[in-house]
């Protein structure tokens, strides 16, 4: 029989999973891009890995078919490369190359709190989480609470905040665009 925790005890074990504890541990690399990349669930980022591992293995495929499948070739590999492109996860469309070095930290970079960061709409990746989690940011028309979203290049350029936001009438105020509109309201 086992003694009930005090308060404090809990709090300080809140944390920690008893039953998987090998696998919160994982490798130094995962906890160091968990960390820096500010991923909140260690599933998502096992998801990331399992998808950048499956498309070197497809660039590796394409590479290494024959001469005679050369139109083939051509056209899956400009397939792809379209794909990863308009995803955000490769820079260039010309060669395979990319794709063959994608890592899991492609993925993170488009996740929606990095592309905050990168904007200058957060300070840093921990603001932006919190920003997203608490309803400021919009994707387009949608109110996105998830800073796990993957954004691709085409609605990068909607990330916009909540027409409500707090933060938003703090940037019209500094950037002295308010309308007197807003300000009756």
């Amino acid at each position: 029989m086992v003694r009930k925790l005090k308060y404090h005890e809990q709090k300080l074990l809140r944390r920690l999973d008893l039953v998987n504890w090998e696998a919160s541990g994982g490798n130094l690399a995962e906890v160091r891009a968990l960390r820096r990349y500010r991923v909140g669930r260690r599933e998502d980022y096992v998801q990331y890995k399992a998808l950048a591992r499956a498309v070197r293995a497809l660039a590796r495929r394409l590479r290494d078919l024959g001469p005679a499948s050369a139109a083939f070739r051509a056209r899956c590999a400009a397939a792809l490369l379209e794909k990863l492109h308009g995803l955000g996860l490769v820079n260039s469309r010309q060669s395979l190359a990319a794709c063959e070095s994608l890592s899991a930290a492609a993925f993170c970079r488009r996740r929606l709190p990095c592309l905050l960061v990168k904007l200058r709409m957060a300070q840093n990746l921990r603001h932006a989480v919190t920003f997203v989690e608490q309803g400021h940011v919009r994707v387009g028309p949608e109110v996105v609470t998830d800073p796990a979203l993957l954004v691709p290049r085409a609605v990068e350029d909607f990330i916009t905040w909540v027409d409500a936001s707090r933060l938003r009438q703090k940037v019209l105020d500094y950037n002295q665009e308010r309308d007197d509109f807003d300000l009756a309201a």
